[in-house]
């Protein structure tokens, strides 16, 4: 097999993505190749472009997307050729250590191959027309017309599912309602506070609104994001530039705190009022994140009686299981995704996209490639 297309490539940090030809000339045994319709551009790859992420260039970025199955390697398993698909770019072996633990999020594998960004078997599947292995982002490389994974990473899902919507579930989506629901496990009369409401924050809104959540207050500086957060569920609105978010989150819960608090901020005053709103014995969930060497201080007082705290990465995901779920929830009405898309754009406007999303202008811009 042998197919040339279009894909944008990042060859440096803080230099605009380029739209090129790439060449795929095989699958492995257990690849697949996926047509990509939708793309979503996401916080992570924008810390790849700005350097904060270090990744190996020249490569092509993109990890939340949906498409079409094209064609299988001879011992692909689970998904056909015409099937629709959401990607997962959490590939684990499923016997190691952590996966033995039921963490395939700290899969040994996958841990010791992600810094290639190559394929799970780390090895390149894409080249540059013009010479030279091409890396690809989170075992994806999804910002292209194709793109090459394993076959446990391309979950089908009902074609009713529109791809743009679909693609948000890949990534932003099912961390953050698998924090409400698979990690902290929010259950009816819960009380959650979510700091940060871009895609990730109100997808955790949603998901402790499935929950059953009685009380859920929203956090953000834009108090436009925080009228979506309200049309998503949310019962409380906060914006901290002029309002306490602690001392509501006390105002509440009868003076103790919330009971999970659920962060996708990701910044050093976010990580702090989390454990200024929780409860005493309360859950505490970071998502956000910042630069890997940065050091984030906090009082120790807050830190003190009992209080839950946990990094989840990707909101314990089970993709066979969640990706279906979560497309099934949109199709019958009970999760909202239309209202995170704020555009849709052409490759070729990638980084218009990526601009808007620096200056916080958009909750998710998607790449839709019709055809």
């Amino acid at each position: 097999m042998n197919l040339s297309f279009r894909a944008s490539v990042l060859h440096s940090v803080n230099s605009p993505l380029r739209t090129e030809t790439v060449e795929v000339t095989g699958l492995a045994a257990r690849d697949v190749l996926v047509r990509v319709r939708a793309a979503g551009l996401c916080h992570t790859d924008l810390e790849v472009i700005e350097g904060s992420l270090r990744q190996p260039m020249p490569i092509v970025l993109g990890h939340e997307a949906a498409g079409v199955v094209e064609a299988v390697g001879p011992e692909a398993q689970g998904v056909a050729v015409g099937d629709h698909v959401v990607l997962s770019w959490n590939p684990h072996c499923g016997h190691c250590f952590y996966c033995d633990q039921s963490l395939p999020i700290l899969c040994e594998t996958y841990l010791a191959n992600t810094p290639a960004a190559l394929a799970f078997d780390g090895r390149p599947r894409a080249r540059l027309a013009a010479g030279g292995d091409l890396h690809q982002l989170m075992y994806l490389g999804a910002f292209g017309e194709y793109c090459v994974v394993q076959d446990q990473q391309a979950v089908p899902v009902p074609k009713e599912m529109p791809f743009a919507q679909a693609a948000l579930i890949g990534c932003g989506v099912m961390t953050g309602v698998g924090a409400a629901l698979n990690v902290a496990q929010v259950r009816p009369g819960n009380s959650v506070m979510v700091i940060g409401c871009g895609a990730v924050g109100l997808s955790a809104i949603q998901g402790a609104r499935l929950g059953g959540a009685e009380t859920i207050i929203a956090v953000d500086l834009q108090d436009s994001r925080l009228a979506a957060a309200q049309a998503m569920g949310a019962t409380a609105l906060v914006n901290p530039a002029s309002q306490d978010a602690a001392g509501t989150a006390r105002d509440l819960t009868a003076g103790r705190g919330v009971d999970v608090v659920l962060e996708s901020a990701g910044n050093q005053r976010a990580f702090r009022l989390t454990v200024e709103a929780v409860r005493p014995g309360g859950q505490v969930i970071w998502l956000g994140k910042t630069d890997v060497d940065a050091e984030v201080a906090f009082r120790w007082g807050s830190l003190m009686q009992e209080k839950r705290i946990r990094r989840s990465s990707y909101g314990d995901a089970r993709p066979m299981r969640d990706f279906p779920f979560l497309c099934r929830a949109y199709l019958e009405g009970r999760l909202d995704l239309d209202g995170m898309i704020t555009q849709q754009i052409g490759l070729d406007q990638i980084n218009q996209g990526f601009a808007a999303l620096k200056a916080g202008e958009t909750i998710r811009s998607v790449v839709s490639l019709d055809g």
